[in-house]
């Protein structure tokens, strides 16, 4: 696991698809909303051009995002929360995110608040399983 700028890549053993795949199925399982999965590498084909396999899950809570917001509502660029899987020119293969520790400081949010925002290192540990 290495942190840049406030993003979070651990490897992920699986493939692109199968790791977002997974932390979908955890999700699913745990009744948090998804709100979008977008397949980055087919959007490029869509339009002739080459991508490496990226896919983006957009998900979250509304009980638990609506307060961040409240606290400060700019924290919406970053909410809802958002995974990035995506394949290294190697092959291997990656799964991004944001810091809550990075998104606690940069809104200057409340030890109370960012709760609701790390329960994403959990399901992120659990997913690369």
């Amino acid at each position: 696991m290495h942190a840049n700028n406030g993003i979070i890549s651990q490897p992920s053993p699986y493939s692109v698809t199968e790791t977002i795949d997974r932390l979908e199925a955890i999700l699913q399982a745990k009744g948090i909303t998804i709100f979008a999965r977008i397949d980055q590498q087919a959007e490029a084909e869509k339009v002739g051009l080459s991508l490496r396999p990226t896919e983006l899950l957009l998900f979250g809570n509304p009980k638990a995002g609506t307060p961040l917001m409240l606290a400060e509502p700019m924290i919406a660029l970053d909410l809802p929360l958002k995974v990035l899987a995506w394949e290294a020119a190697d092959g291997k293969v990656w799964l991004s995110y944001n810091d809550p520790g990075y998104l606690k400081q940069r809104f200057s949010l409340s030890d109370e608040l960012v709760k609701n925002i790390a329960v994403i290192a959990p399901l992120i540990n659990q997913t690369l399983q």
